[in-house]
């Protein structure tokens, strides 16, 4: 089964076209050291909870938009090994200058345990 980096993070509505640039220029690196897919989702239906919810997970203030990415990869060894070459990339220098607070960002690399068709 698949292997899936799960990513949440709050970014500036203001800085879409950047985020999507910035998405446009690293994204391809994870395909480039194995990953599958790769998908970036603009929160577009991210409503408050009543005791948590994505907003407050990422402490997202009124002029921010929630968003919800991941990178697939076949499995976990793949991505053990495509992870640390991107780490190591030397065109990860630029991603410094992020649209977003990457202080805020929540992540984590899960298991597959149930996997329909698209």
């Amino acid at each position: 089964m698949s292997y899936i980096d799960g990513f949440v993070i709050a970014v500036p509505t203001a800085n879409r076209e950047q985020f999507i640039g910035h998405a446009n220029t690293f994204d391809p690196i994870f395909m480039e050291f194995g990953a599958t897919r790769v998908l970036e989702c603009w929160g577009d239906d991210v409503p408050e909870g009543k005791l948590t919810d994505f907003r407050r997970a990422v402490q997202a203030t009124q002029d921010e938009t929630v968003v919800f990415s991941w990178v697939e990869w076949p499995d976990k060894a793949t991505r053990d090994a495509g992870m640390e070459k991107f780490m190591k990339d030397p065109r990860m220098e630029a991603a410094s200058n992020c649209p977003f607070d990457g202080k805020r960002m929540i992540f984590g690399g899960f298991v597959s345990v149930v996997s329909l068709p698209a």
